[in-house]
């Protein structure tokens, strides 16, 4: 079993953030792609966040990562402003992003190399490796790994960093279904082992409800949050179950994606 030293996990709260860019086809014009977006996540909670293709979920998600600044509103982790990236706030992608010349074991360890912090922290390396099961692979290159197998890889990198929010962009959504599946449990497993504040970005109905403890949707550009749904299930959940259905049934009814039956 694997006992890793634990960061407090933070809450994350936005009030009124608003996001805006130069339109492409006339530079003095701005578009909107967030209008008032207003969420709190308590410590240690996982929330999915959904909605239509360009509402602006990676927008918001850069915002969070201290990428990009909003046009207003206000970002804190804890009781601290979000001004700049951190290593405090973690962030997955849909590709792993790992580098091709260099092992699973040296992929892990690159953000330590970057802040300098190897030496220090060299021995939880393997502890990580072990709490995303690729210690067989440590010397293994991104070419020899499955899709799931790298993104494994992609959160031990982040996680490493022991970060009080993960924020997770579409980090299945490129995988196969079956596998998909086992990456959420696998996801649900760090989560429960570290407890980290996790903002799940996801296309996918059945994940969102399957993974987190409530669900924002969000509403075509420009996006803002237009509903909050708290689910009620106990893990592990039952995808097949009536509570399970009828949740996603509700969602896509919401969506305006559910089917009208002939009359």
């Amino acid at each position: 079993m694997v006992t890793l030293a634990q960061t407090e996990p933070a809450a994350l709260s936005l009030r009124g953030i608003s996001k805006s860019f130069a339109a492409p086809d006339d530079p003095l014009t701005r578009r909107l792609a967030l209008i008032d977006i207003s969420l709190s996540l308590a410590p240690g909670e996982l929330v999915a966040l959904i909605g239509p293709s360009g509402c602006g979920k990676s927008t918001l998600l850069r915002l969070i990562a201290g990428l990009d600044t909003p046009d207003s509103g206000e970002l804190t982790i804890g009781s601290e402003p979000i001004t700049a990236p951190s290593a405090e706030r973690g962030l997955v992608f849909q590709d792993p992003n790992l580098f091709p010349w260099l092992t699973v074991r040296r992929n892990i360890e690159a953000g330590l190399v970057a802040r300098g912090l190897l030496r220090e922290k060299r021995a939880e390396v393997d502890d990580f490796m072990r709490l995303v099961r690729l210690e067989t692979f440590a010397n293994a290159y991104p070419h020899h790994l499955s899709g799931g197998m790298a993104q494994r890889a992609a959160l031990a990198r982040a996680l490493i960093n022991h970060p009080k929010v993960l924020l997770l962009d579409e980090p299945l959504g490129a995988l196969d279904a079956f596998t998909r599946m086992q990456m959420q449990d696998e996801v649900l497993r760090l989560w429960q082992a570290r407890r980290t504040t996790m903002l799940l970005v996801t296309h996918d109905i059945d994940e969102a409800i399957y993974m987190s403890d409530r669900i924002m949707i969000m509403t075509p550009t420009p996006g803002r949050i237009e509903r909050k749904i708290d689910i009620d299930l106990s893990r592990p959940r039952d995808r097949s179950s009536e509570a399970f259905l009828r949740l996603r049934s509700n969602i896509l009814e919401h969506l305006h994606f559910a089917g009208t039956a002939p009359a």
